[in-house]
Order: C-alpha cells, then structure tokens, then sequence
C-alpha cells in the first residue's frame, strides 16, 4: 500500500537497509557510506531510531524503558521517524547527499504490523503520514533466519529482541512479502554471504542510482 507514497527526491539519493537483528545492516551500511564518500559524494549515515538527539531519548524509552503497549511502541516510532525525516533526511537530499539509513518505515511495518499484529496496512499509512510519503529510491533487505542472527547478537537484549521466534518469524516473512510486491524498490541478499559480496552486491545495485543523480545535477 504505497500509492501515495514517492521515491524521488529533488537532488540526492536515499537508501535503506532492512532485515532481522544480526543480519549484518550496520556493516553493511558503512561500507556503502565508504564506498559512495570514494566516488566524491557527501554522505548521510543514520539510523533508526536514534538518527538524531530526540531519537536517541526516544530510541531508549522504546527499547530499553518501561514495558509500552504495541500501539504506543508504533508511535513512538512513527514519531522518531517523523522528527528523523524532517530534520535530518529531507535537508541532506535537498543538498544533493547520499542518505543511508540502518532501518526505515519498513521496519516499522514488519516488527509493529505484522510482528505486533497491529495490521501492516494500518502501520504503513501511519508511517507514510509522518513522513509525508517520501520511500527510499532503494531498500536493501539482509535476509538471515532469525535463529541466525540471534546467534550473532552481543549484549543485552532489547525489548524487540526479547520478543520471541514466532514474533521474528512473521517479521521475516513480512519484509520477504513487501520486497516481492514491490522489486523496483528492493534488493534481496542473503545475510550469510560473505561481507564483501554483500557490499559488491550492492554497490551494483547503487551504482546506476548515483549515476543517475549525478546526471540529473549535472555532475560530470
């Protein structure tokens, strides 16, 4: 359900990463940010939540606070990203910058959604309100068995993580089912691949998506 939703930006390039816990997105991330920062472009790292300093607060309350209900867990993540996207995303494509970001609406729609079992619909037009209908020109989408990836978790557990198999199962199967629907937007990697065929993987899938930002700004 994104018919209102838009990939284009005025001048730069905005990419997510998506996947389950220990699938690698961070990683993943920098090595794009690396690679783009190589070829002259300004780049914008970020996450979410935490991309900015109200988001910090709010990712604490969210993932390592006192226990919320479901629907109050999906707005607070609705507003971290609201805050995200007006105050940090919007302004660095506007200027022309890479924006990579280590989650995005999609996750939202898979963990509060269907995880949460608050309807994936329902959660993608909150999610799409708050960020006035801007989607990245591509999401990268790790796919690792849950099992897998809770293997490669360090640290403490936080309240998602915490959630249980049947909860990661349906998150998985929701972010497989919207890359399916929607192929244009998505690249789909399997996880366990060696961390440089990942990055190989989609810095061809990137590359096309910078050249034509560069065109479009007339960047020799």
């Amino acid at each position: 359900m994104t018919d209102a939703a838009s990939t284009s930006s005025p001048h730069g390039l905005f990419v997510s990463f998506e996947g389950g816990d220990g699938a690698g997105k961070s990683t993943q991330a920098r090595l794009l940010g690396d690679w783009l920062r190589g070829l002259g472009r300004e780049v914008v790292l970020t996450r979410e939540p935490g991309g900015t300093e109200l988001g910090v607060e709010l990712r604490n309350a969210v993932l390592h606070g006192d226990h919320v209900d479901a629907r109050t867990e999906a707005l607070i993540y609705a507003t971290d990203r609201a805050h995200h996207v007006a105050s940090l995303v919007r302004p660095a494509l506007e200027r022309g910058a890479v924006v990579v970001t280590d989650r995005y609406l999609d996750s939202s729609v898979a963990y509060q959604g269907s995880g949460r079992d608050l309807g994936a619909d329902e959660v993608e037009r909150l999610s799409l309100w708050a960020v006035d209908g801007l989607l990245p020109a591509l999401t990268v989408l790790l796919d690792l068995d849950p099992v897998a990836g809770r293997a490669r978790l360090t640290g403490e557990p936080d309240r998602l993580e915490r959630a249980g198999d049947e909860f990661h199962r349906r998150t998985r199967e929701a972010f497989l089912g919207r890359a399916a629907a929607d192929p244009g937007r998505w690249l789909v990697l399997d996880a366990t691949r060696p961390v440089e065929d990942l990055a190989l993987a989609v810095r061809e899938r990137v590359g096309p998506l910078v050249a034509a930002t560069a065109l479009s700004e007339g960047v020799a």
